[in-house]
């Protein structure tokens, strides 16, 4: 990814018993059907002044990044707010969604932009979204277009849980 994509920063913290618990909660809310050894390691994003993920897809079109051994595409993605320290800005937007018609989303949406720039979820810590990246046919699903939004003061950060459709081999998973 080069930076005017994306220009924020990224890690993989070690699999301890936080980040186990984590990874089984969010195996459950998917409704125990996908083993532990289709998650991806869990990915920590910050994000600062200015900094920003500009519209993609979390599903991949090149078989490289597809294979057996990364277990296939990524079916499921998950992105937490885990911190928002004085931020505006910052929310994460799908262009191709329709606004929800209830006000009551407004908690968690931003109604203040124009329905046809589709959802901006609010950076609310301890909120996630979750959706699926691939179609049931296995294609990607382009109404999963999506952008981290840039932060126009404070700072967030952001954790990223994605599974693939497949096991990963035991190089990409890391251990268990």
């Amino acid at each position: 990814m080069n930076a005017t994509t994306r220009n924020s920063r990224s890690t993989s913290p070690p699999r301890d018993d936080v980040i186990r618990c984590i990874e089984n909660r969010a195996l459950a809310f998917q409704g125990f059907d996908i083993p532990r050894s289709h998650l991806e390691p869990l990915q920590l994003v910050a994000y600062e002044l200015g900094e920003n993920y500009q519209h993609h897809t979390d599903w991949f079109e090149s078989p490289s990044q597809t294979t057996a051994e990364v277990g296939g595409n990524r079916l499921t993605s998950f992105f937490v707010y885990v911190t928002a320290e004085d931020v505006t800005g910052g929310g994460t937007n799908f262009p191709m969604l329709d606004a929800p018609a209830d006000e009551r989303w407004c908690e968690f949406i931003n109604c203040d932009e124009p329905w046809d720039a589709g959802v901006t979820f609010r950076p609310i810590p301890r909120n996630a979204v979750f959706w699926q990246n691939l179609k049931k046919d296995g294609t990607g699903d382009r109404a999963t277009l999506h952008a981290g939004l840039p932060v126009t003061s404070g700072k967030k950060m952001g954790m990223n849980i994605w599974t693939r459709q497949g096991p990963l081999s035991e190089l990409y998973r890391g251990k268990d």
